[in-house]
């Protein structure tokens, strides 16, 4: 399996590299580059207990320096707190402007590591190395990093662009079945917003809650159609000042569950999951789009193993007061991703709160 897709950002443009066995080539690959000799490899426990060594090999085989900061897994140590870790270890291995950092994890790790390459020496290199089906599709791709604050995720950020996304799917071959699940949502959105193809594909798939029945084919699919996705919106608005706003379809109130149940009870996935379902129901309410459209979105959603519901304890009046916290809220407005038809969605701040509470409401 191979791919080489470019996210074209003029002088800031990279690629993103599908291809099996890649990470032993990471460090061949960061050389071509020139991205300096010290390396800070970032990664958790679990990751690099798994492919630390390997990826550490491939880069000394390049004649890298390669030193490393290994973080606690979880979402719950997505905080500055763990960035301030990661500026410990660039501090006593003594990284330069021209050093890199290298994200080896999911998407909690490629956030922090991303959001402490923004911002140490005012901002170095950072290459992001994706082992989760989430990050491969979507975290690893666009430039935003950040970490989460009590109150809101995401709400502490900065805008970086990796100079490579290097993506190995042998990887996946150890990513937990539940890991694979809440990647499929990130999957499913592309095919709403941008890729209708790409949802009918989905569609035929007798079943998307574990890899060994997707096919080989099929993901290598999902691996290029995704990225290609989102490469396509990032290349259009890098700094989410329109048309990248789509990329929030289901995050909106998907975050606020994920925040209001502290980040314990359902995963990124999930919360993305219900958050679709919700906006998809908006938008039937609305008339934007119709209810067979939402009857297939509601499908797929169930044939990946996802949560359509909200969480047991949830209350929806704290969900809409959380949203009025969300980082696009814009003049005091809540703005919402909703689909128009399969492969289209448009940004809404016209969804009243009465509307969003009795939806609510019908998924509890």
């Amino acid at each position: 399996m191979q791919s080489i897709i470019k996210v074209d950002l003029g002088p800031q443009s990279y690629n993103v590299c599908v291809r099996s066995g890649g990470l032993d080539e990471l460090g061949n690959m960061m050389g071509d580059l020139s991205l300096g000799k010290k390396v800070l490899l970032v990664s958790n426990q679990s990751i690099f207990r798994q492919y630390g060594e390997r990826a550490t090999a491939a880069l000394e085989s390049a004649g890298l320096e390669v030193s490393s900061c290994i973080l606690p897994p979880g979402e719950q140590y997505k905080t500055l707190n763990s960035v301030q870790k990661i500026y410990g270890a660039a501090l006593a291995n003594r990284l330069e402007r021209s050093s890199t950092m290298v994200a080896l994890g999911g998407g909690v790790v490629g956030d922090m590591t991303g959001f402490a390459a923004a911002t140490w020496l005012r901002g170095i290199n950072v290459v992001q190395v994706p082992t989760s089906l989430l990050a491969m599709v979507d975290a690893s791709i666009g430039g935003k990093t950040g970490v989460n604050h009590p109150l809101g995720k995401n709400l502490i950020g900065a805008f970086h662009q990796p100079r490579l996304v290097l993506i190995d799917p042998d990887v996946l071959k150890t990513l937990p079945a539940r890991e694979f699940r809440s990647a499929m949502a990130e999957v499913i959105k592309y095919g709403v917003i941008w890729d209708a193809e790409l949802f009918g594909k989905l569609e035929k798939c007798k079943r998307l809650d574990q890899m060994r029945y997707v096919k080989a084919d099929l993901l290598a699919e999902i691996l290029s159609r995704s990225c290609q996705a989102k490469a396509e919106v990032v290349s259009k608005d890098e700094k989410e000042s329109g048309l990248r706003a789509i990329l929030n379809y289901g995050h909106t109130i998907g975050h606020a569950v994920e925040s209001l149940t502290g980040y314990k009870v359902i995963n990124h996935g999930e919360g993305v999951a219900i958050g679709m379902a919700a906006s998809s129901r908006l938008a039937v309410e609305l008339g934007m789009w119709d209810q067979e459209c939402d009857r297939r979105q509601s499908a797929l959603i169930e044939k990946a193993g996802l949560p359509a519901k909200l969480p047991a304890g949830v209350d929806v009046e704290e969900i809409l007061h959380t949203l009025q916290l969300d980082k696009k809220v814009q003049d005091g407005k809540v703005r919402f991703v909703l689909p128009v038809r399969l492969g289209e969605a448009a940004v809404s701040d016209r969804v009243d709160g009465d509307l969003i509470i009795q939806v609510l409401k019908e998924m509890l």
